[in-house]
């Protein structure tokens, strides 16, 4: 198959690009400094391909990504770096045959692990962005009662998510500075051999984690793309154009295929005006015909993955190219029991 015979709209990974990203990061981060997090690409193939080059802990954002890993034989260590008060998927998790910890940042998250099964945690503290997380000045109380409740409190982490766009790379040192100050109390307080932390933005940054918690480099985006950062774009929404009028095109590649949370999408050659539901609308710079292949460009990586079944995996992101594999997307959704 070429992708030009793919259905779209469809996400295509380029092969060659997505290998060359791994490899840069391995050497930049080697083993356990970093932790992938598979939010960003929902996808066992290639969690095994990092696993491979030395990557074996994972970090995941949903329940039914610590199951989904684990059957794939990638539970050596994984990291649950979110909040969870469900009684059966707490249970899943602890019975699941991986190793796995659980971020808190409560009593109430506490007490629900610890009532589930779950043997391991983090203290999970606020370092500047308004999500979960502790106050710094609490983390050493609540590692106390996590101890108390015969939890082994594995360390501390906080993410710096605030940080992590900046385009000023001089602001994001400073900022991250400031974050990872933050942390240092809480962990001065709850001890461990684990400060988790950091993301593509400031992998290269953030040297006071003793693990990174980067992700989108393997595929990268718009918005990261924009930071200069030593990773290639990799992902792609191959589209066919389905309208062309004498000043704009449309092809069949809108909000349902794509995230819009960061932005409009880009396309090379071409101007986006703007996405509908089913449709992407864009001045292109050479005249577009109906049938024909485009490629859009995500801004926002990690929720356009999730929209899709699979990725096809290509020689190289042109509609003449072969592809190599189709991927499922096999950690999308919330349900467990898959």
């Amino acid at each position: 198959m070429r992708v030009a015979e793919i259905p779209t709209p469809a996400p295509v990974v380029d092969a060659e690009a997505l290998a060359r990203n791994l490899t840069t990061m391995s050497a930049a981060l080697p083993r356990t400094r970093l932790r992938p997090h598979v939010k960003a690409t929902k996808c066992t193939a290639i969690a095994r391909d990092q696993d491979a080059r030395g990557h074996t802990n994972f970090t995941c954002a949903t329940p039914a990504e610590i199951l989904g890993m684990a059957r794939a034989g990638l539970g050596a260590d994984l990291l649950l770096a979110n909040e969870t008060v469900d009684a059966s998927r707490l249970r899943a998790m602890a019975q699941c045959g991986a190793r796995v910890t659980v971020a808190v940042d409560s009593s109430e998250t506490i007490e629900s692990a610890a009532a589930n099964g779950i043997a391991e945690v983090l203290i999970d503290v606020n370092v500047g962005m308004p999500r979960c997380g502790c106050a710094p000045d609490d983390a050493g109380r609540l590692a106390d009662a996590a101890r108390a409740k015969k939890l082994h409190v594995r360390g501390v982490m906080g993410y710096e998510g605030h940080v992590v766009g900046l385009a000023d790379r001089s602001a994001r040192v400073e900022q991250t500075a400031k974050a990872m100050e933050l942390l240092a109390v809480a962990y001065a307080a709850v001890g461990g051999d684990v400060i988790s932390a950091g993301g593509t933005g400031t992998y290269d940054i953030n040297t006071y984690a003793t693990e990174i918690q980067a992700g989108s480099y393997s595929l990268m985006d718009g918005a990261y793309a924009e930071l200069g950062l030593p990773f290639e774009r990799a992902f792609a929404i191959v589209a066919t154009v389905i309208h062309v009028s004498p000043t704009y095109a449309v092809a069949d590649c809108g909000l349902k295929a794509l995230a819009m949370d960061h932005g409009n999408p880009s396309m090379h050659d071409a101007r986006v005006l703007f996405c509908s539901d089913e449709h992407v609308t864009f001045v292109p710079e050479a005249p577009q015909h109906v049938g024909d292949n485009v490629f859009v460009w995500p801004a926002h990586v990690d929720p356009t993955v999730a929209l899709h079944e699979r990725l096809y995996l290509s020689e190289a992101i042109d509609a003449d190219a072969n592809v190599i594999d189709p991927w499922d997307v096999d950690l999308r959704g919330w349900n467990v029991d898959r």
